[in-house]
């Protein structure tokens, strides 16, 4: 009895050490980057539902937003190609396709009251990126992926308002959104990345055309700092811009340095060059002793379920950075590999004792748990084998993808095919209320920019 009462006991031991044993990972190795990659990305995917029968393909559960379930998918085609495994690969393509809608530029029914630029630009990025690592290709009968992501940029570059505050992209598509009457700095860099990306691929210079002048326009309108390149969050129309928000997110500095470093590359500009250095040089502002932070939020544990995520797109575009703008290496590289070891280190919660926290400058698991802190941890890991992989393909450097620059446009693509009404100025009093009501609560975040850690 007393043995067993012994065996029990160690058996505890054994199992509580299980449980908060982090992820092993040496940064210096690939098969070490690669398996760990794979723990972090199954307990990712263990958040989706829509291959369950019943849900919906693409859609992740309540309290995530659709757009993160595009960003989420653009992890996984990341994983594919860092990794070569496979395993992810059919529930991505599924819900790739399954998002699409009736136009086939990821503006689906299911999301008519809620899509705004960004989130469609998330899911156009992610069928970029399927593009440029040659994911494998749609069936011939289903929309190929340079063509969605075509198509996304093709129903966004109408909405170029130049008559409130001299041009720029809205946050909201719909005009009775809340925000509608926000401009903001990730949905024209979403515009600007994918620009840039899409002229790099195809050789078409009205691309890049779009990307330098939302490049000059974020710069001109005081989006972005000339000097220190700073990116804030965004201005309100009803103060002509003028009302700047100067939070700082950390996939605002990210989505513009992939796409300047993109434009370096196709231009080899002097100009481009500079712009590139300079969001790096900003990025100082999202490293504590060189480990990545959310700093508007992280420090003060105000980070709500989309700000959870942004460091896997600065992850994301950094490593990406690296292999278009080669001379960026010795400055990104360092820091993703420091943070992916601490990250790792503090994947020690859930249930399988392997989930991943959010503060990984704290050495130990802070009890965050989600799909943004799963992906964080994914993409800063897996970009550390940036160095053993392709760099983006073109259509000219083995690229199969195939385009079509009309993509996107058969029917009415901006509106989902619905008429709404003229706005009245009761409606425009009523979306201006909601849009001080949600720049209030931004302002309010800048509180704990300053008081956080």
């Amino acid at each position: 009895m007393r043995l067993q009462k012994s065996i029990g006991a160690l058996s505890a031991v054994l199992l509580g050490a299980r449980k908060v044993r982090a992820i092993e990972l040496d940064v210096e190795s690939p098969d070490s980057i690669k398996s760990a990659a794979a723990t972090v990305a199954y307990g990712m995917v263990s958040y989706y539902t829509g291959n369950n029968t019943g849900d919906v393909p693409g859609n992740l559960p309540s309290p995530y937003y659709w757009w993160e379930a595009g960003a989420m998918f653009g992890a996984l085609i990341d994983y594919w190609y860092y990794t070569g495994d496979d395993s992810y690969n059919k529930i991505t393509s599924q819900a790739m396709l399954f998002q699409v809608g009736t136009d086939e530029n990821y503006m689906p029914d299911n999301q008519t009251k809620t899509e705004g630029n960004d989130d469609q630009g998330f899911w156009g990025m992610a069928a970029m990126s399927a593009a440029e690592v040659n994911f494998p290709n749609p069936p011939a009968n289903q929309p190929q992926w340079l063509a969605l992501a075509q198509a996304v940029f093709n129903t966004q570059a109408p909405r170029w308002d130049a008559a409130d505050c001299g041009g720029g992209l809205r946050w909201q598509i719909f005009p009775l959104n809340n925000g509608y009457e926000y401009k903001n700095s990730i949905s024209n860099g979403c515009f600007f990345n994918l620009g840039a990306r899409l002229a790099k691929y195809t050789g078409n210079t009205t691309y890049s055309d779009w990307a330098e002048k939302t490049w000059n326009w974020i710069e001109k309108i005081g989006l972005m700092n000339s000097t220190t390149y700073a990116v804030y969050d965004g201005a309100d129309i009803s103060a002509a811009c003028t009302d700047t928000n100067k939070i700082q997110w950390s996939y605002n500095a990210g989505v513009y340095l992939l796409g300047a470093a993109t434009m370096w590359n196709s231009t080899g500009s002097d100009q481009w060059k500079t712009r590139t250095q300079g969001i790096i040089d900003s990025l100082d502002s999202f490293f504590k002793s060189d480990i990545m932070w959310e700093s508007a939020c992280e420090g003060a544990g105000t980070c709500n379920n989309d700000q959870r995520s942004f460091k896997a797109y600065l992850s994301r575009w950094m490593a990406a950075t690296t292999k278009v703008a080669p001379w960026t290496e010795d400055q990104l590289l360092p820091r993703l590999k420091t943070s992916a070891t601490a990250a790792a280190k503090i994947c020690t919660g859930g249930a399988d004792g392997q989930q991943c926290g959010m503060r990984w400058y704290t050495g130990s698991f802070d009890g965050s748990l989600g799909v943004g802190e799963q992906m964080s941890a994914l993409e800063v890991i897996q970009g550390t084998l940036i160095q053993n992989v392709e760099g983006p393909l073109s259509n000219k450097t083995g690229g199969t993808s195939q385009g079509d620059s009309s993509a996107g446009l058969s029917g009415n693509g901006d509106t989902y095919g619905v008429t709404y009404p003229p706005i009245t100025t009761g409606d425009k009093a009523g979306a201006g209320i909601l849009t001080l009501l949600i720049i209030a609560g931004m302002l309010g975040g800048a509180w704990w920019l300053i008081v956080g850690e």
